[in-house]
Order: structure tokens, then C-alpha cells, then sequence
């Protein structure tokens, strides 16, 4: 800073200690020497009496941060002093002593003046503008600071950052879960713009406000009004950081539940449907099982909208201290209570995936994942890797597998023991990487993926088939990836085999996916006729640990509706019937409130009546029957009813029926000659 700018600046000081600092609330210091000797030079600068804004001239920097001066605080003395004595002529004499001592610089400064005129103020605006102009730049630098470090955090390839920002998100939990993930919408903006999203819904957003913003989904306004639906959550206990929670259903819910508990045995769609509209809108069950019949009429939109009306319902009854991103906030899937959250979730979860955002898939896996990880009772581990390599997060897959495989061995899994591999492979191929990092990603592929080939050979022959893809003699004939490999597995692996090729073979249709996979399946070869003791260790651990599979995989096959997964269920599953609102409850489940007994229960109907309602969802044998005090005189008539009923099914179901004859050959005797 130049001498000159010092001067002004003190001059400036000494205008506005002028104007006394008792009204500004400052008390004047100790007496002390005159300013001249404290400076070792004359006073500069008159008394400035035309000061519009006091405020206007007190540097921010010294105001906040600095106390008064010695000098400063002797004029301020001074100037109270004259002013309580009624002497104004010290003031002019100042002035004028002021003006002998200035340089002559400081003598044409329009600034100085004592009297008010349009240059002061021309000045005061200059000063002042470009004080704003550096407020501006600084502001704008701290809003480029922010929008950077909203989009470093994300990184859509998977890649590690060096910058402050991927230092933050490599420091949280591994099941940190993201607000803005959870929002479909913000993944379909980054890929075909906000424009071709949000086209005109924000107007009308605007004329209805009455919806509650939650972060789970997105309210519409063609929802009915919330209220009250008499479920709440309650805090159960804290222990070691990580909170429990449980939904909780008041007498009113109960009520609820057990008609629509009737409505499910009647199988009669319409009851349920009136339980919605008569009683209440936002009945989560009634809601999850309406999601399921319209999915399998292939109303989608239909079907997703009831999820995403349960799952508005369950996040409006939320405790004030639960939190979905925490990590740390579990559901037990025991309770019945609890149930309908997970599944509300899992079926959101499919419908994302689905539409084609997996990275907000991705998000409600590690939701799922994250309220109950050490029993994980939908099983979301058959699917994070799936989610992760679609959305091309492959650092966090890695890093799952790092932190996991000690505790949890998820190598012993078909579909970690391939997927992780190919994150190695994909991250091997960026080339942002350094030459380091992509040569450990290179080895580290190659050693899992061999070790996965080895451990469950039975995936490749079926994955090649999938992707079209015809292997050569080699393969097709050694016995290793032959089709003993599959028949001689045992069921439960044969489920988890089934499960993964399904969904995840498309990702192995890269032709460059396709060749480092041929490659290492030779290697594989060659490992087996050398008689590796790495491949006798695996067949071992193949017969030994796979003799049946947790109920929380069938639980998720049955949810997933894969086709090959479902086909290689035992019958202890298939046979008992599975509900949608919830498919194989737990054995040890914690009842809190329990169904009162019917008075008038439904007769039992027999098997033949069952097994025509089967093939006929019209047929009815106790639709005519009275509940009147008229049974007992109508019993004979209605058995008829019942009977007659039962025939004409049976008739029709015979009329139905239709044989194709053979086709006739036109020449019955035939030439005779087969030579």
C-alpha cells in the first residue's frame, strides 16, 4: 500500500472519529498525547461534519479486527472535550493547522473538503462500488468453490479422487446413503437433461401445496390428502452408536389390518380395493398387494405408482431421530411391523432398475442393506454387485469387497466371485489412471477372476450361452466346464449360479469383456491338467458348504421372479403358498398383537372346490349361502346349490377341452418304398 493510500486512509479515520464514538457506542479511551507527537507529524485532514452515513468510511477489516488507535482515540478525546465546552474554534484551528501541514497531493484531494459538495459523494459511490465489486468476486469464487464440490463427490466412473472432496466420501461409511441419489429424477437429468425430465411439472407443483416433500419419492398431486393412518415409529433402544426402530400399529391400524387379512382370503380383489377406498387411501399392505396384481396385468405405471404411495405413507409416520443416511438406524425384519418397508423398498428398487436408473438402485440397496446388515433378510447381496457395475461404481464395489471378504465371505458367493473381478477389469481399462494403478488393477482381475472360475465352474458354460457366444473345442469338450459341472452341484448353488447368469450376462457381452475371459479360462485349463491343489481345495469346499441355502435367499428369488432361480427352489418352499404383502416370514417372528378369533368362521372348502377355483376364478361354491338365522332350514338347498354349481363347472371345463386329431395323409396305403 502506497504512503498516499495510508494518509487518505487515516485521514478517513480521523473524519469519522469526529463525529464522536459515544454514538456509535464506543467509549473514548484513556487521555492521551496529542496525535502530531504520536505520528511525528501534524494533524491532516479536517473535521468532516457533512457525513451522511457514519458507517460509510470504517474500514471492515479494522472495525472488526482491530481496536482503536492511541492517536484516534486522543481525537476523540479532544473532539468531546470541545464539544461539551461549547468551543467550535478549536475545530477550525484544526482545520487550518491541518491544511499547513499537508503535501501538496494531499491539498487537491476532493475527498478533504470541509464543506459538502457532489465531489465527496462521487467519491463515497466510487469507494463504495468497488468495495461491492470485491464482495462480488469473492462471492462468486465461493459459489464456483460449491458447485465443484457437488460434482467431484459423484464420479460416474468409478474413479478415485485425489481432491479434498473424494477424500470426504472414501472416509464415510461404506453404506452411506446420499439424499440427492435417492431422487430418480437426478440421475434422468444428467442424461438426457432437466428439460426433457422435468418438461412442465414445476408450474404445476406450484398450484398444490399441500403435499408433504419427503426424499424417498416424489409426491403427486393426484395422490388423495394424507392424514393419519394410525402407524407411527418408536425408538426401541440405542446400543454402541446404532439406534433401533419399529414401526408400530395403533388400534386403528390393527383394525385395518385384520379386514384386509379377510380381503386376502376372500381372493377377492374388489375387497381390497374398497378397503382403500372406503377406510383408508394409504393402507401399505393393501397397496403392496394392488402393486403386485397390476404388475401382473402389466400396468407398470399403475404398479409403481402404489409403491411409491406406500413408501410416501411409511416415510410421513418416520421417528424425528431416525435417518436414512446415517447407516446407523436398523429395522428388525422379526417384527410383521417392519416387513412392509423392506418389501416397499425391494419393489421400488426393481421398478428403478427397471426404468433405467441404477445408480438410484444402487442408492436403495445400500438403504435396504443398511437397516438390518447383519442378517440381511432380503438378501441384497445377490444384487449390489449387479447395481454397482451397471451404475459403473466400481470402487465401491472393490471396497465393499476389501472391508466384507474377512467377516462376511462374499467370495464364496457365484456373483461376488465374478462381479468384483470384472470392477478390477473395467478399472484396469481407464486410462485416467496412472500406470500403477492400472497394472494392480490388471493382476488383481486376473487372480480373481481364475480363482472364480475355478471355484464355481459351472457359470461359464451357461454365461457364454447367454451372451451367444459359441467356445471353442477346447472348452466345450474338457470335462472341467462340461455339463457334469452342473449336474453334479448341489441345488442351493445351483440356485445362486441360475440367479447371477440371469441377471448380469448382458455385462458380459463386451467383445474386449469376452476376450480377457478367454484368456484365462485356457489358464484355468491348463491349472486343472497340471492337477493344482488349488482345484481339489474348491471342489471340496463346492460339496461341503453349499448343502442348503438360508431362508433370506429364497425369500429374495421369490421377490426377484427369476424364471431359472425359481424353477431349482425346493418343494418345502414351492409348496407352501407365498403372500405378496409377505413371502416366507421368518420362523422366529416377534408378534406383538395377534388376530382375534372369528365368531362365524368360513366353512372349509374341499379339494376339488380348491382345485377348481384354480382353474376358474369365478367359481364360488358359497356364494349363495345365507348368513341369516336361515342356515339351518336352507342347508339342504344350499348343498344342492353347491352341487349343481360344482357340475356345471365341470361341464364347461369339459366343453372347453378340445383334441387335436392327427393330421390324414392323403395317400393312407403309401408308395411303400423307403429306399
Amino acid at each position: 500500500m502506497s504512503r498516499r493510500a495510508l494518509r487518505r486512509l487515516r485521514g478517513e479515520q480521523r473524519g469519522q472519529e469526529l463525529l464522536g464514538l459515544g454514538h456509535l457506542g464506543l467509549e473514548p479511551g484513556p487521555e492521551g498525547p496529542p496525535p502530531s507527537a504520536a505520528t511525528g507529524r501534524g494533524r491532516r485532514g479536517p473535521a468532516r461534519t457533512g457525513v451522511s452515513n457514519r458507517f460509510e468510511l470504517i474500514p471492515a477489516e479494522e472495525s472488526e479486527d482491530e481496536p482503536p488507535s492511541s492517536e484516534e482515540r486522543a481525537d476523540a478525546w479532544l473532539h468531546e472535550r470541545d464539544a461539551t465546552e461549547g468551543n467550535s474554534e478549536v475545530a477550525v484551528a484544526e482545520e487550518t493547522e491541518g491544511d499547513g501541514h499537508r503535501d501538496g497531493e494531499e491539498a487537491e484531494q476532493p475527498d478533504q473538503m470541509p464543506s459538502l459538495s457532489n465531489k465527496p459523494r462521487k467519491k463515497k459511490k466510487k469507494r463504495k462500488t468497488r468495495k461491492t465489486s470485491a464482495e462480488e468476486t469473492l462471492e462468486d469464487n465461493d459459489l464456483e468453490d460449491i458447485d465443484g464440490l457437488l460434482e467431484k463427490p459423484e464420479d460416474t466412473n468409478g474413479l478415485s479422487q485425489n481432491s479434498q472432496s473424494g477424500v470426504i466420501s472414501d472416509s464415510r461409511p461404506l453404506l452411506y446413503v446420499e439424499h440427492r441419489n435417492l431422487n430418480p429424477e437426478n440421475e434422468l437429468k444428467r442424461y438426457f437433461g432437466a428439460r426433457a425430465v422435468l418438461g412442465d411439472q414445476r408450474p404445476r407443483q406450484r398450484q398444490h401445496q399441500h403435499v408433504r416433500s419427503t426424499w424417498l419419492t416424489t409426491p403427486k398431486n393426484t395422490w388423495p390428502r394424507y392424514s393419519r393412518t394410525g402407524m407411527s415409529m418408536e425408538l426401541l433402544e440405542t446400543r454402541r452408536g446404532v439406534q433401533y426402530f419399529a414401526f408400530k400399529h395403533h388400534h386403528k391400524y390393527q383394525q385395518l389390518q385384520f379386514k384386509f387379512l379377510e380381503a386376502v382370503e376372500s381372493m377377492n380383489l374388489n375387497n381390497i380395493v374398497m378397503l382403500l377406498e372406503a377406510l383408508d387411501p394409504y393402507h401399505v399392505d393393501s397397496l403392496l398387494q394392488l402393486s403386485d396384481v397390476c404388475r401382473m396385468r402389466e400396468d407398470h405405471e399403475m404398479a409403481r405408482d402404489f409403491i411409491e404411495q406406500a413408501l410416501y405413507s411409511m416415510e410421513c409416520t418416520f421417528h424425528p431421530v431416525f435417518s436414512l443416511t446415517s447407516g446407523t438406524c436398523r429395522l428388525d425384519y422379526r417384527r410383521p411391523e417392519n416387513r412392509s418397508f423392506f418389501l416397499a423398498l425391494f419393489k421400488h428398487l426393481m421398478f428403478l432398475e427397471k426404468r433405467g436408473c441404477p445408480r438410484t438402485a444402487l442408492e436403495f440397496c445400500k438403504l435396504i442393506l443398511s437397516l438390518d446388515p447383519d442378517n440381511d433378510p432380503l438378501c441384497m447381496l445377490l444384487m449390489i454387485d449387479f447395481l454397482s457395475l451397471r451404475a459403473r461404481e466400481y470402487t465401491f464395489l472393490t471396497r465393499m469387497f476389501q472391508e466384507w471378504e474377512s467377516h462376511r465371505n462374499l467370495s464364496q458367493l457365484p456373483n461376488f466371485a465374478f462381479s468384483v473381478a470384472l470392477a478390477y477389469f473395467f478399472l484396469s481399462q481407464q486410462e485416467e489412471r496412472s500406470e500403477l494403478e492400472l497394472s494392480q488393477a490388471q493382476e488383481r482381475a486376473a487372480q480373481l477372476i481364475q480363482l472364480a472360475l475355478i471355484m464355481f465352474p459351472s457359470v461359464l458354460m451357461p454365461l457364454l450361452d447367454h451372451c451367444g457366444v459359441q467356445p471353442d473345442s477346447r472348452v466345450t469338450s474338457h470335462s472341467f466346464f462340461g455339463l457334469n459341472a452342473q449336474i453334479s452341484q448341489l441345488p442351493a448353488l445351483t440356485q445362486l449360479t441360475s440367479l447371477y447368469v440371469e441377471r448380469t450376462h448382458s455385462l458380459w457381452k463386451d467383445p474386449a469383456v469376452m476376450a480377457w475371459l478367454e484368456t484365462h479360462v485356457h489358464e484355468v485349463l491348463r491349472k486343472v491338467d497340471a492337477q493344482d491343489p488349488l482345484v481339489q481345495e474348491a471342489e471340496h469346499k463346492r460339496k461341503t458348504r453349499y448343502q442348503s441355502a438360508p431362508r433370506n435367499i429364497y425369500r429374495h428369488i421369490v421377490l426377484s421372479e427369476v424364471k431359472e432361480a425359481m424353477a431349482a427352489l425346493p418343494l418345502e418352499v414351492t409348496s407352501q403358498p407365498v403372500m405378496g404383502h409377505d413371502p416366507l416370514p421368518p420362523l422366529d417372528s416377534i408378534i406383538s398383537y395377534t388376530r382375534p378369533e372369528r365368531t362365524n368362521p368360513p366353512s372349509s372348502e374341499n379339494t376339488l372346490s380348491l382345485f377348481f377355483r384354480s382353474l376358474l376364478p369365478n367359481f364360488n361354491m358359497q356364494e349363495d349361502i345365507r348368513h341369516d338365522g336361515e342356515e339351518e332350514a336352507g342347508a339342504g338347498q344350499d348343498l344342492n346349490q353347491g352341487v349343481n354349481r360344482l357340475m356345471a363347472a365341470m361341464r364347461d371345463m369339459l366343453v372347453n377341452i378340445q383334441f387335436q386329431e392327427p393330421p390324414r395323409d392323403d395317400n393312407p396305403e403309401g408308395d411303400g418304398d423307403w429306399d
